[in-house]
């Protein structure tokens, strides 16, 4: 007799034989999923930038006024209520112009040019620096510096040729030109800061328009020191100006042009013309800052067209420094006659 319960658990056995097999899935989780939102999209990957503090808030501040400021004013703004202006006329000796510069304590001057009269550009000290680059590497064309015109700063005297060509002083050795650069005195100062950063250069004639003849006519010159006093006398933000020179990138901290007490001044002259800088700065053995020497140092030198004293070290040039005061700037043309 056969037994109920086995033949019970036999059919259980012989169904569950027959039914399909189950897979079982392992709950298994890739790392990227920790990475990815549920809705299966990448997430926007933000750069953290920490929150300004007070001196960046308050520089930011401080500029935006400098900015508006210079918007809302004129250059005829920073000119003083009285002033001396002296132009050159362009067909100047330039061995007279730098006497009558020396004489009036100035290092630039607006040209005219009266055959056109028209203004011509502005007369600094890097431009006789440069003539006396020439002079210095063409030895040969020294005797011609006498006969030196302001308008002739473009012309080469090719003396060995034993004729005249007319090439670019400047270009022959690898300096920028005169200055052309110039202002309405109406436009903003804003404007002006704008085009003496663009041309490097470290002041702008100030031109106008005659109302009669329609010609030009040249006002004043504005220098980047009296923009900075007109600045900081009339916008009390300035105090807020607070950030290190360095955390602001301005100046030069690589490749600087230095010298010592004895090197000769016409190395430091060639300094001046291959880097367009206007000083350089003077160190000890140590390599401390004792002093700088200037562009308009090497004024004072060649005063009486001696160019014998640029052998001198620098150290005996700075010695020979003139303590006259600077008079205060009347118009004054100088011309030929």
């Amino acid at each position: 007799m056969s037994d109920p319960n086995l033949s019970h658990d036999s059919n259980r056995q012989q169904a569950a034989s027959h039914a399909p097999a189950r897979h079982h899935v392992a709950n298994f989780v890739t790392p990227s999923s920790y990475l990815r939102p549920s809705g299966g999209s990448r997430p926007t990957v933000r750069e953290h930038h920490p929150p300004p503090n007070s001196v960046d808030r308050e520089q930011a501040e401080a500029l935006r006024a400098i900015r508006a400021f210079l918007k809302i004013r004129t250059s005829y703004d920073v000119l003083p209520l009285s002033f001396r202006l002296i132009v050159f006329d362009t067909a100047l000796l330039v061995k007279k112009s730098l006497n009558i510069l020396i004489q009036n304590a100035i290092y630039s001057a607006p040209l005219w040019d009266s055959k056109t009269s028209t203004f011509a550009g502005l007369l600094t000290v890097l431009d006789y620096i440069n003539v006396i680059q020439y002079y210095w590497s063409n030895p040969d064309a020294l005797a011609q510096v006498d006969q030196f015109r302001l308008n002739s700063l473009r012309v080469l005297i090719n003396i060995r040729a034993r004729s005249l060509r007319v090439a670019d002083v400047e270009k022959a050795i690898g300096v920028t030109p005169i200055e052309t650069i110039s202002i309405h005195p109406l436009k903003p100062l804003y404007e002006a800061c704008r085009k003496m950063v663009n041309s490097r250069a470290r002041r702008i004639p100030i031109i106008d328009e005659d109302d009669e003849t329609g010609r030009a006519m040249v006002v004043s010159v504005i220098t980047q020191y009296r923009i900075l006093k007109f600045v900081a006398v009339n916008v009390p933000e300035t105090q807020m100006l607070r950030k290190p020179l360095k955390d602001l990138n301005m100046g030069t901290y690589k490749d600087l042009a230095t010298a010592r007490m004895v090197t000769p001044v016409i190395e430091v002259i060639h300094m001046f013309v291959q880097k367009n800088i206007s000083s350089v700065p003077i160190l000890d053995a140590d390599g401390a800052v004792i002093n700088v020497f200037e562009a308009v140092d090497v004024i004072q030198l060649i005063k009486g067209g001696v160019y014998d004293d640029l052998n001198m070290s620098v150290g005996e040039a700075l010695l020979k420094r003139s303590n006259v005061l600077f008079p205060l700037p009347a118009t004054v043309y100088v011309n030929v006659h």
